[in-house]
């Protein structure tokens, strides 16, 4: 088992281990660093450093619409892949029920769903006829089957505040996480929240606004923006050249300047 760690865990596990686990645990088993260790699945023991910006690794995995190649399936859209930390649990039943809600909003945006949960395929059909009778919605988008956390480990969807929430495998269960990612499978976004407090779909569709407003306009938003409202100029344009390009920019201050790219 210690074969996958490095560092000062595997100094630790590979102690402890020797003891052949027949004594007392030493002092430092409670430590968070060593109990981090043993919550981690063996084939992950490296994650690659997730960046805004850092092309989302890919992986191979199974759904609850067939076996996929991440990266295949994403295609040419954006994608929005996002974690829960298990089936029948209840702000994870009341988020995918509002998901389910809007994914016609996606689809306009040309933006595909895919959500990933702790458990095996059967479990996540049954947890999806749930999911539609309570939020009176026909759930249509996969669901990643990540039992062994895999994939969770591979995009740091694990939680390191209470390193004692493990599975009765000792696998640390998987936090609420975002990702935004575009059509040159770079991650744009990331939002992770603890188990506790469920997501703000309205929110994770406005940030694709914005991403995708930016990309096309060459413009940056402000605080709350909303499609049809002002947004920025970038500090990299001249107002002469925003008003060459927009048309009216309001300057409020040299560094601060606003247009409309709706009009």
């Amino acid at each position: 088992m210690a074969s996958f760690l490095n560092g000062p865990a595997s100094r630790l596990a590979s102690a402890f281990l020797s003891q052949g686990c027949r004594t007392k645990a030493p002092r430092y088993a409670s430590s968070p660093l060593f109990r981090r260790a043993f919550a981690t699945p063996a084939s992950q023991a490296e994650q690659p450093r997730l960046r805004l910006g850092s092309l989302s690794p890919n992986f191979k995995a199974k759904t609850t619409q067939g076996d996929i190649d991440f990266h295949e399936w994403i295609g040419d859209k954006w994608a929005i892949l996002f974690s829960h930390p298990a089936d029948f649990t209840p702000v994870c039943t009341t988020e995918l029920g509002a998901f389910a809600k809007l994914k016609p909003e996606f689809d306009k945006r040309g933006v595909k769903l895919i959500g990933l949960s702790a458990n095996e395929i059967d479990s996540h059909d049954k947890w999806i006829s749930d999911i539609n009778d309570i939020s009176k919605t026909s759930l249509s988008f996969p669901i990643i089957a990540d039992a062994n956390r895999h994939i969770a480990w591979l995009y740091d969807m694990v939680d390191a505040q209470d390193t004692t929430n493990i599975d009765e495998k000792g696998i640390a269960f998987t936090i609420r996480s975002v990702f935004v990612i575009d059509p040159a499978k770079k991650i744009r976004l990331t939002m992770m929240y603890p188990a506790s407090t469920g997501r703000n779909t309205a929110e994770v569709l406005r940030v694709v606004d914005s991403l995708q407003t930016g990309d096309k306009k060459g413009v940056t938003t402000p605080i709350d923006w909303t499609p049809g409202e002002d947004v920025i100029v970038p500090p990299t344009v001249s107002t002469e050249d925003a008003r060459k390009k927009f048309g009216d920019v309001r300057e409020v201050r040299p560094y601060l300047r606003f247009t409309n790219v709706d009009k």
